[in-house]
């Protein structure tokens, strides 16, 4: 019996989600192929039908869950959010801990420099496509240097918040960071 001609894009969706999940939460060095695929309910055997190398799935993986992390903050958010909007939703105690959607900006930052350039322009692509949905989201110019430095104080925020293990000053970097977008909104 033939494959529905969905089943292929349906399968790639599959394992692209469950990468997307796995790398945010483990990082490259610890998640295999054979943990891909089980995650996936897939066989290791249709890895390759989809995919060349781990690092093309890591590459496509970073722009799948970075748009999960950012539906996931803007689900509830007002329909026109601003930066602050977008930072009160992104440095959360529950995305800190990897209970929420993980943003691949912030939970791979240290493990990106070591890649391909494949999995590093992805990265790039990521991040800059984030720098300019908070410029949107404060009508600036997308090259502007606010909305850079929101998007630093948010992704590199997060990463040091889930990198603590004293949740007090964790909470604190989350504050500080909070503040500081809120700071930069009303310059």
């Amino acid at each position: 019996m033939a494959w529905s001609k969905t089943h292929k894009p349906q399968t790639r969706e599959a394992i692209v989600t469950a990468a997307a999940e796995l790398f945010t939460q483990l990082g490259y060095e610890r998640v295999g192929i054979d943990d891909v695929m089980a995650a996936a309910g897939l066989t290791r055997g249709a890895f390759y039908a989809h995919f060349a190398s781990k690092s093309a799935l890591y590459a496509e993986a970073i722009t799948v869950a970075a748009m999960r992390a950012r539906d996931h903050v803007l689900q509830h958010a007002p329909v026109a959010p601003s930066s602050r909007d977008v930072a009160e939703r992104y440095l959360s105690r529950e995305r800190a801990e990897g209970q929420e959607n993980s943003c691949p900006l912030a939970f791979l930052a240290t493990d990106i420099h070591q890649r391909d350039d494949q999995v590093r322009d992805a990265y790039a692509r990521v991040f800059k496509g984030f720098v300019s949905n908070i410029a949107r989201a404060d009508n600036l110019d997308e090259q502007s240097d606010k909305a850079l430095q929101a998007a630093v104080l948010m992704v590199g925020g997060l990463a040091v918040a889930r990198a603590l293990t004293d949740d007090p000053i964790s909470d604190r970097v989350l504050a500080v960071c909070k503040q500081a977008i809120a700071n930069l909104a009303s310059d």
